[in-house]
């Protein structure tokens, strides 16, 4: 922004350029960025952010994620994996079951929302939840564990 356009330019000739006298506009009367969180500015803290300072559960050293690693999928986006089409081609023969391996697709888990088309299908993954069991059972499926 220009220098004509700055607010400052309106109040050249007024002594204290609207920070009054007895204040006085000084540097960082309440110190720089978070300080005095546990001391000045403590009500601030407790008030809008709670929970700020201190611990919380357990340390864990040498945390690898990988061993945490499991990616989920639902069964009402089961088929979505393969493809409408690939569904629509085992709906018309019933006989064979269609094979969806979901640890293909980066994905170790199957869970039970939602409802499956009533069609057998083979799923294979590393876990499955009791319920997403049922469910597959129920129109005919089976659940394959892999490693």
């Amino acid at each position: 922004m220009t220098t004509r356009l700055k607010k400052n330019r309106k109040k050249r000739g007024h002594v204290s350029a609207g920070h009054g006298r007895v204040g006085k506009h000084r540097k960082h009367p309440g110190g720089h960025g978070n300080a005095g969180g546990q001391h000045h500015h403590r009500i601030m803290m407790d008030k809008y952010h709670p929970g700020y300072f201190g611990k919380v559960g357990m340390r864990h050293f040498h945390l690898s994620k990988n061993q945490y690693f499991n990616p989920i999928i639902n069964l009402d986006k089961l088929w979505t994996l393969v493809g409408e089409e690939a569904r629509e081609k085992a709906a018309q023969d019933k006989s064979v079951a269609a094979v969806i391996d979901v640890t293909k697709h980066g994905i170790f888990k199957v869970l039970g929302k939602g409802q499956l088309p009533a069609q057998p299908v083979v799923v294979k993954a590393k876990f499955f939840s009791k319920l997403a069991e049922k469910k597959i059972k129920e129109v005919g499926g089976a659940c394959v564990l892999t490693a």
